[in-house]
C-alpha cells in the first residue's frame, strides 16, 4: 500500500524565491489548460485530449515571448501541474455522468496566486534525490535543508513540495509499505463519537474532548482583530496575517497529532474497531457546525481504516440509521422517544445504560453482525 511521509523544509531565500517561480509557473500552466478546454467548449469544438492539451500549453507556449518564462522551471512540474487538471475533468465528468460514487463534484476552477497554498510535483523523471547530508535536491531549486523525524521505509516514487497559509514549506514523500501485522488479540471494540466526549468505548472507556479550537479561541480573536485593524495589502496586513495563519495551524497540528495516537492506540489494542458511518457534511449545517468541525470526526474516522488494513486489523463502519443510543444492548429493546439531554436511562428489563456507552455496545453488536453475516456465533455483547 502507499502512503504518504510528511517533513518540514527550510529553504534559503534563494531556494523560497526558485519554488515560488515553480509555484507560479505551475499554476500559470494549470489556468492556460482549463482556459483552452472551457474555450473549446463554448466554441462547440471537441474535447481537447490530453497530448494536445500539453503540446499547446507547454511545448507551443514555452516558444512565445509571453510564455517563455516556464522554461525556467524543470518540465516535470509542468506536466504534473496538467496531470492534476486532467484528473479534475475526468473526476468530474464521472461524477456527473453517475460513474463515481458519492457526492456531486464541481468543475475545476482556476487558481489564484493568492490561495493559502501552493504546491508542486516532482515525480522520479525530475531525478530528485536525498543527498548523504540529508538534504533533498530538487532539479532548477537547488539542495534543501530537511528536518527528518523519522526515516523512509522505502524509495519515494514522487514528492510534492507544498507551501501552505502560515508560510512553511513541507516535503510529502509518496512511498510503498508493507503490511505488518501485529499479534493477533481477542478484543474488540465499538466507537460512539460526540461532542461531550470525543469518542466513547463500548468497553466503557470515555476520551474526553480536547477542543482545540475552543481552547485557541482568545488567542485567536486577539489576532483576528489585529488584522482588522490593518489595510488590507499593506505589510503590517501581511505580517499580521500571518500570524493569524500560524495560530490555526498550531491548532489542525494539535487536532492531527491527537488523532494520529489515539487510533494507533485503538487500532493496536484491538482486533476489530466499528464506528458509526456519521454524516459530518450534514451535521456541519447545524447549530453545532463550530463544535462539529472542530472535533474533526472525519479525519479521526479516516486515520484507522488505513491503520487497519497495514496492520491487519479489522476496521468497518455501521450504518448511521441503526439506533444505537435507544436500544438496550441488554434485550434489544427499542425506546420510543429520547432527547438529547436523556444521558441515562432504565430500560424495562432492568438494565441502567449510560447513553454513549450503550450506543457504543451496540455499534459493537452490529459491526459484528456484519462481519459475520450468519456464519453463527453470538453477536451481541454479553451484558
Amino acid at each position: 500500500m502507499q502512503l504518504r511521509y510528511n517533513f518540514r523544509l527550510y529553504p534559503t531565500a534563494g531556494q523560497r524565491r526558485a519554488l515560488a517561480r515553480a509555484f507560479g509557473c505551475a499554476r500559470v500552466v494549470y489556468n492556460d489548460g482549463l482556459r483552452a478546454r472551457r474555450e473549446a467548449h463554448e466554441r462547440g469544438l471537441p474535447y481537447i485530449p490530453n497530448a494536445e492539451l500539453s503540446r499547446r500549453v507547454i511545448t507551443e507556449a514555452k516558444k512565445t515571448p509571453q510564455r517563455a518564462w516556464p522554461c525556467e522551471v524543470p518540465a516535470v512540474v509542468l506536466q504534473q501541474a496538467l496531470a492534476d487538471l486532467n484528473s479534475a475533468h475526468r473526476a468530474f465528468f464521472a461524477s456527473i455522468t453517475g460513474e463515481r460514487a458519492g457526492a456531486r463534484i464541481a468543475e475545476p476552477r482556476y487558481k489564484s496566486r493568492k490561495d493559502s497554498r501552493q504546491s508542486i510535483r516532482f515525480t522520479r523523471n525530475a531525478r530528485f534525490a536525498i543527498t548523504a547530508g540529508g538534504r533533498l535536491r530538487l532539479p532548477k531549486i537547488g539542495d534543501v535543508p530537511v528536518r527528518w523525524s523519522r526515516s523512509l521505509p522505502s524509495e519515494p516514487s514522487s514528492v510534492t513540495v507544498v507551501k501552505d497559509a502560515a508560510g512553511r514549506y513541507f516535503a510529502s514523500f509518496v512511498v510503498e509499505v508493507d503490511a505488518e501485522p501485529l499479534p493477533k488479540t481477542a478484543g474488540e471494540v465499538g466507537l460512539d463519537l460526540g461532542l461531550t466526549h470525543f469518542a466513547v468505548l463500548s468497553n466503557g472507556r470515555k476520551v474526553t474532548n480536547p477542543r482545540w479550537l475552543r481552547r485557541a479561541e482568545r488567542r485567536l480573536k486577539k489576532a483576528q482583530r489585529a488584522l482588522s485593524r490593518k489595510v488590507k495589502g499593506s505589510a503590517n496586513w501581511t505580517r499580521v496575517r500571518l500570524r493569524v495563519a500560524r495560530a490555526h495551524s498550531q491548532v489542525a497540528d494539535a487536532r492531527r497529532d491527537f488523532a494520529h495516537k489515539l487510533s494507533t492506540r485503538i487500532i493496536g489494542d484491538n482486533q476489530a474497531v466499528y464506528v458509526e458511518n456519521l454524516c459530518v457534511s450534514g451535521l456541519g449545517r447545524t447549530r453545532l457546525a463550530k463544535s462539529v468541525h472542530d472535533a474533526g470526526w472525519s479525519q479521526f474516522v479516516g486515520m484507522p481504516a488505513y491503520k487497519a488494513a497495514r496492520y491487519g486489523r479489522t476496521f468497518a463502519k455501521v450504518d448511521r440509521w441503526f439506533p444505537s443510543s435507544k436500544t438496550c444492548s441488554s434485550c434489544g429493546t427499542l425506546a420510543e422517544s429520547m432527547p438529547l439531554h436523556v444521558r441515562e436511562w432504565a430500560c424495562p428489563c432492568g438494565a441502567v445504560h449510560d447513553r454513549d456507552v450503550n450506543a457504543a455496545k451496540n455499534i459493537l453488536a452490529a459491526g459484528r453482525a456484519d462481519r459475520l453475516n450468519a456464519c453463527g456465533g453470538t453477536v451481541r455483547p454479553v451484558a
